[in-house]
């Protein structure tokens, strides 16, 4: 609450700087902030964060594609870290406006649909969403897949 003049009971000015102040409500966010040179707000984890969200997952298929995506992407690996629930689930529209070829460290689903040819990565897709790839003549292939032939997932444009 502010008083009279302005101020917090606690003596603070009650304003916090930065993009977060409104997500956050001026509380300190659980993660560190980066700012880059364009003004935008940068999350970034260290690879022992990774090891331990590691430990709670069940699926031996994942922990072993972190493993290997913590050397060579860990951008990726960051995303793959996270619980299940908070995986982005891009629908195809979104997927349609990128040109090129795409990966997505979550779930393709099927809301829209695919203009063109493309390649998708991810590592799971809704039954839908792989009939319309289909008929839309692109591919698709699981992340741990697409690692056998291109370990570092090099030429991709990564979606969130």
């Amino acid at each position: 609450m502010l008083n009279s003049k302005g101020k917090c009971r606690s003596g603070q000015t009650g304003r916090v700087k930065g993009a977060l102040a409104y997500a956050y409500g001026g509380s300190s966010p659980p993660f560190p902030i980066r700012e880059n040179g364009n003004n935008k707000m940068e999350i970034t984890i260290n690879k022992t964060k990774i090891e331990k969200r590691m430990k709670q997952k069940m699926d031996s298929s994942l922990v072993e594609t972190i493993i290997k995506l913590k050397k060579t992407n860990p951008i990726v690996a960051k995303e793959l870290a996270r619980p299940k629930r908070r995986w982005p689930a891009v629908n195809l529209k979104d997927v349609d406006m990128i040109k090129g070829d795409v990966l997505v460290a979550g779930k393709i689903l099927s809301a829209g649909d695919l203009s063109g040819a493309k390649k998708i990565v991810a590592w799971t897709a809704s039954k839908k969403a792989l009939d319309k790839i289909k008929n839309a003549k692109g591919t698709f292939i699981t992340i741990s897949e697409e690692m056998k032939k291109n370990p570092e997932l090099n030429g991709y444009d990564i979606l969130r």
